[in-house]
């Protein structure tokens, strides 16, 4: 199954929430909606920066994981949200042999827009 890292910055609403009541919802949060998307919970951690948690999900396919997503959105806790496809180092390496492939038909097609914009 496909990974993706799911990336949210909390509201200040749910943070004070969460001051009132402290609890783990990374992993329990995180686990359900991997769960009930088909998949399965890879991690999930509190952080710094533009957002205040990641998780890593194990979801079979794009649909299941833009579901998560727009099911926390649609939640109301969060301010902002971010998902990225992972691929395996095997994957990225598959990549970008058939980038060699893709970018000669990319050259062949510029260069015959080039001269049709010279008009030749």
């Amino acid at each position: 199954m496909p990974l993706f890292m799911y990336q949210a910055a909390y509201s200040s609403d749910s943070w004070a929430d969460q001051v009132k009541n402290p609890q783990n919802r990374v992993e329990t949060v995180g686990r359900q909606l991997c769960e009930a998307g088909g998949g399965k919970f890879v991690g999930g951690w509190l952080c710094f920066g533009d957002y205040d948690l990641v998780l890593i999900a194990d979801v079979p396919n794009n649909e299941s994981m833009a579901a998560i997503a727009v099911a926390v959105a649609a939640g109301g806790k969060i301010r902002a949200s971010k998902t990225t496809p992972l691929m395996t180092g095997a994957e990225g390496l598959a990549a970008l042999r058939k980038a060699d492939a893709v970018a000669k038909v990319y050259k062949e097609l510029d260069m015959k827009r080039s001269m049709a914009a010279a008009g030749r």
